[in-house]
Parts: C-alpha cells; sequence; structure tokens
C-alpha cells in the first residue's frame, strides 16, 4: 500500500509547515520534478521532452550518480534546469542515525554545487525531526510535494499515473517524477502527455 496519498492533504503541509509543499503562483506554473537522476537511460530523454515544451524542471540529484555520470548531470544543468540535493546515497531518513544523514547530505552537496541553490528532497519523503531542524539550520531549503505521479510503483499502471497528475495537479503544484530505470516505463508514458495536456490549458512549466 501507497504511504503516501497522491495528493498531499492539506492537514500534512498544515504539520509540517517550514517544509516547501507547493509554490504561490498568480499565473498558470506547474513545478515539475524529477528525482533519482542522473541516468543514462532517461535523464536525457526527459531534457528532450522537456525542451519541446520550453519546459524548465527540478532535479533532486543523487550524489553518488552525479560522480558516476558528470557529462550527464552538467547536462542538467546547462539546459537551465535546477539541481536540488537528495542525498549521497539515497539514505532513507527514519533508517539512519541523524550524523550520518546530515554527513551524507553534505557529501552530496559538495559534488552538486556550484549548480544547487539549497534545495534538498528526502528520498522516499522520510526525514526525522532532527535531520530536518540541521539541515533547516544550515539553510537548506526541504522540497516536498502537492503530487505524486507514482511513477516508480510497479502496481500503477500508465493510465493511473497520468491520471494521478492530470487530476490532482493545479496551478503552484509541485510534481513528483523519478528519472530512473524504476520509473521510466510509467514516466515515459505520463509526462509528455501531462506537458501536452497542460501546455494547452495555457500553463507553464518552471524550476523551484
Amino acid at each position: 500500500m501507497p504511504v503516501f496519498p497522491a495528493k498531499t492533504p492539506k492537514l500534512i503541509q498544515r504539520l509540517f509547515p517550514k517544509y516547501i509543499w507547493n509554490k504561490a503562483s498568480l499565473d498558470k506554473t506547474l513545478y515539475l520534478t524529477f528525482d533519482d537522476g542522473p541516468t543514462p537511460e532517461i535523464t536525457q530523454w526527459t531534457l528532450d521532452t522537456l525542451a519541446q515544451y520550453d519546459a524548465k524542471a527540478t532535479f533532486f540529484c543523487i550524489g553518488e550518480n552525479v560522480t558516476k555520470y558528470p557529462d550527464i548531470f552538467k547536462s542538467v544543468a546547462n539546459a537551465g534546469h535546477v539541481i536540488g540535493n537528495h542525498t549521497f546515497n539515497h539514505l532513507k531518513g527514519w533508517h539512519t542515525h541523524t550524523d550520518r544523514y546530515i554527513d551524507n547530505t553534505l557529501k552530496a552537496q559538495q559534488v552538486i554545487a556550484p549548480n544547487s541553490n539549497g534545495l534538498f528532497r528526502p528520498p522516499f519523503g522520510k526525514i526525522k525531526g532532527s535531520q530536518a531542524k540541521q539541515l533547516l539550520s544550515k539553510g537548506y531549503k526541504i522540497v516536498m510535494w502537492s503530487v505524486l505521479s507514482y511513477d516508480w510503483e510497479v502496481k500503477v499502471t500508465q493510465e493511473q499515473c497520468l491520471k494521478n497528475v492530470i487530476k490532482h495537479a493545479t496551478s503552484g503544484s509541485i510534481v513528483v517524477f523519478h528519472d530512473s530505470v524504476k520509473a521510466s516505463k510509467n514516466m515515459q508514458y505520463t509526462l509528455p502527455k501531462v506537458l501536452d495536456y497542460f501546455s494547452k490549458k495555457g500553463y507553464t512549466f518552471k524550476s523551484l
């Protein structure tokens, strides 16, 4: 069973007001985000697809992947997208000692900087209060989401993945996708349709 609903309840957002769940927008704007890259099999396709719609996005990169695929990482930054920190080893905060979690995040920052503006997304959306407190004190902005596409979930069909976004995304929504092999089937089906659907409704796509 999914840990989080496709649309983040307002109650959850109010319980954690220091996290960024959406972004106020006076115009029709969506904030697409991509976690877990860079990945050779899917990141460049993602960049090419976004470019077709003049869409900017935010990529929350795993530090280890950045070190493995520096050229792909440079392509993300050179395309004008914003880079965020997703820890070095994709750690699950709930199961990781706080000191290790912070050190791992700082390690990732060393390879992501200067392309990052202090944005951080906890892998799996799971972070302890003690971890969040330290990161916030260091100037990080903890970015969560308004809408989960559930592109990585093998039990979620391509059609349901698309529906998760179309049904729940509104102006100012932060939407989660993944530029990972696991999510590629659903994401490659859904992303072009999301870009086309919302473009025809007058939306633009911006980075955070």
